[in-house]
């Protein structure tokens, strides 16, 4: 595979009866390794390489049968990889095996939810991921039901959070926006009150209904739950 540029699509149009694998991961070094591991087993021929979704995409339009495993890389440069994962997933005999870089189980736990047959984290070793495949072509799960059914929940619990957040988000008023906002920017209590032309008491004011309306206790709380949902922009 030496020579190959990182992100480009590579198809092997070998036919034969072995486990078709298309590998998705941006890392050439790394996916040409996959590869190099994979080719080296007679039961395997790798039919694709991308290093993008749209490449991944370009690849699955085309070869309508050739992949009966996609292993994906979650985090890939323009965007992650679930909804190829619920695509692949929903073709008859197609499997896919998830590797992430992150620790997050939610992560994990979303992929699931698409579909994906496994997932492994990338600090696995290139035999393990092997291995992986094979046990998923063997008929054997990489999951117990008890550990999908909790993966579920979490992405149940999740998006539960996410609805909750955006209901308080939508409950403040554009003044406390602009508190935040100064909060973020690391102003005090009477500087943010100078910044806006209020007194320091409806400075508080509107910081004690932030703090309820955000269902948190301290400023630093509340500053958290902005940046993380965006509310505010931090320089």
């Amino acid at each position: 595979m030496a020579g190959v540029r990182e992100g480009a699509v590579i198809e092997n149009h070998t036919h034969t009866d072995s486990t078709r694998i298309l590998l998705v991961e941006d890392h050439a070094s790394f996916r040409q390794a996959l590869a190099f591991m994979f080719e080296r087993e007679n039961e395997f021929v790798v039919t694709g390489q991308a290093g993008t979704l749209a490449e991944a995409r370009a690849f699955v339009g085309k070869s309508q049968g050739t992949v009966d495993v996609a292993v994906i890389d979650l985090a890939l440069p323009d965007g992650d990889g679930f909804e190829l994962i619920e695509e692949l997933s929903s073709r008859p005999g197609v499997m896919t095996l998830v590797l992430s870089a992150s620790l997050e189980p939610a992560r994990f736990a979303q992929a699931v939810e698409a579909g994906a047959s496994g997932v492994l984290h990338k600090s696995a070793a290139i035999g393990d991921i092997v291995d992986a495949v094979r046990r998923l072509k063997s008929g054997e799960a990489l999951l117990s039901p008890a550990e999908v059914i909790e993966m579920l929940r979490m992405v149940s619990r999740k998006r539960q959070e996410e609805y909750e957040a955006r209901i308080a988000i939508e409950k403040l008023t554009p003044r406390e926006r602009e508190v935040l906002q100064a909060l973020a920017e690391g102003l005090d209590s009477k500087d943010i009150a100078e910044k806006l032309h209020i007194t320091i008491e409806t400075e508080r004011t509107h910081m004690v209904n932030i703090l309820n309306k955000l269902g948190v206790h301290s400023r630093l709380q509340a500053l958290v739950f902005a940046a993380r949902h965006g509310l505010v922009e931090i320089h």
